[in-house]
C-alpha cells in the first residue's frame, strides 16, 4: 500500500560512510532514500534541518511541523552516529520535535490525523560499521541497542511495550519485538522498504499496547 513518508535526520551529519566515494552527509542518505521510497510506490516527505529552534516558542515550532507532517502515516528517523549535538539542549534542536508531532494526533477542520508508525533506518558511519549503535550477539541470535546515543524521545519509545515477551540466554535477558519505534540497518531496510514500513504501521495499529512517549523533555 502507498504511503506516505515523513523523513527525519540531521542535515549536516559527516560522520555517515560516503556514498560512491564522494563527501557525503545524512542529506545525501535522503536524497537515495527519496528515490527508493519512489520506486517502491511511497511518497516522500521531505523536511528542513538548517534552522536553530532556540529562539522558537512550543507553539511556533508546532505550526512549523504540523503542516509537514499532518497526512503522512510513517515518519523515518534517519539515525547517525552524529545526529545529536550534546552541547544543545534537545528542546533546541528539530528531531525530537519531528518525533513528538509524528506521534501526536492533529485535528483539523478538514480531519484529525493518527499517531504515525515510526521507524529508525541506521546509516553506517564513516567506516561502514553500525556498532556505534548496534551491537550483535550471534550466540544468543540477538543485538543490543546502545540507545544512550539517541534522543530521549526515540529512547523512551523503544522497548516501552506494557507486557513485553522476554526470554533469557547467557544468564541475559533478551526483549523480542518489545519497541514501539524499530531498528533497522541501512543496507537490510533498502532491500525491502515496504516491509519494514508495513511493520510500523502494524505497530501504529497496536498503539495501546505501548507505552509511548509524545513530549519532548
Amino acid at each position: 500500500m502507498k504511503r506516505k513518508v515523513f523523513v527525519s535526520y540531521k542535515y549536516s551529519d559527516n560522520k555517515v560512510l560516503r556514498i560512491k566515494g564522494y563527501p557525503t552527509t545524512a542529506r545525501n542518505y535522503v536524497d537515495e532514500l527519496s528515490v527508493i521510497l519512489e520506486k517502491d510506490n511511497h511518497i516522500y516527505k521531505g523536511e528542513n534541518d538548517g534552522e536553530s529552534l532556540e529562539h522558537f516558542k512550543d507553539a511556533t515550532i508546532g505550526s512549523k511541523l504540523a503542516d509537514k507532517i499532518f497526512d503522512s502515516s510513517v515518519t523515518i528517523v534517519l539515525i547517525s552516529k552524529g545526529m545529536k549535538d550534546p552541547s544543545v539542549p534537545e528542546k533546541d534542536q528539530w528531531i525530537p520535535w519531528e518525533i513528538s508531532y509524528s506521534l501526536k494526533e492533529q485535528t483539523r477542520e478538514y480531519g484529525r490525523s493518527k499517531t504515525n508508525g515510526v521507524l529508525a533506518v541506521v546509516l553506517p558511519d564513516e567506516t561502514g560499521s553500525y556498532a556505534y549503535y548496534i551491537s550483535e550477539n550471534y550466540n544468543c541470535n540477538s543485538r543490543q541497542l546502545k540507545t544512550d546515543i539517541l534522543f530521549q524521545i526515540l529512547r523512551d519509545n523503544m522497548f516501552n511495550a506494557k507486557n513485553p515477551f522476554i526470554r533469557i540466554c547467557n544468564g541475559a535477558k533478551i526483549y523480542e519485538n518489545s519497541s514501539y519505534i524499530q531498528s533497522v540497518k541501512w543496507e537490510d531496510f533498502i532491500k525491502n522498504p515496504s516491509k519494514y514500513i508495513d511493520k510500523s504501521i502494524e505497530l501504529r495499529d497496536r498503539k495501546n499496547d505501548f507505552n509511548i512517549a509524545k513530549n519532548v523533555k
